[in-house]
């Protein structure tokens, strides 16, 4: 999965991309599984499956779940 990252907030890189980042466990389940999606809006990642909005990654805000799902079993772990 590619994402632009020259829009993406760079704080939320640093914890998305790095090895040490609170959401770098997301980013590695993400690589694996081909029904997820994401798009850069705002700053902010928002990830999709099979075309419905499961979660929003933001620099500084808290994560927002929009439904449930298994990669939302990752941020609880993290934060």
């Amino acid at each position: 999965m590619t994402i632009d990252t020259t829009i993406l907030c760079s704080l939320l890189q640093k914890k998305l991309f790095e090895p040490e980042g609170i959401y770098y466990p997301i980013w590695q389940a993400m690589q694996n599984d081909e029904e997820l999606t994401a798009v850069v809006r705002s700053r902010q990642l928002h990830i999709y499956r099979d075309g419905k909005k499961i979660l929003i990654l933001a620099g500084k805000a808290q994560p927002k779940i929009i439904r449930e799902d298994k990669l939302n079993e990752l941020i609880n772990k993290t934060i």
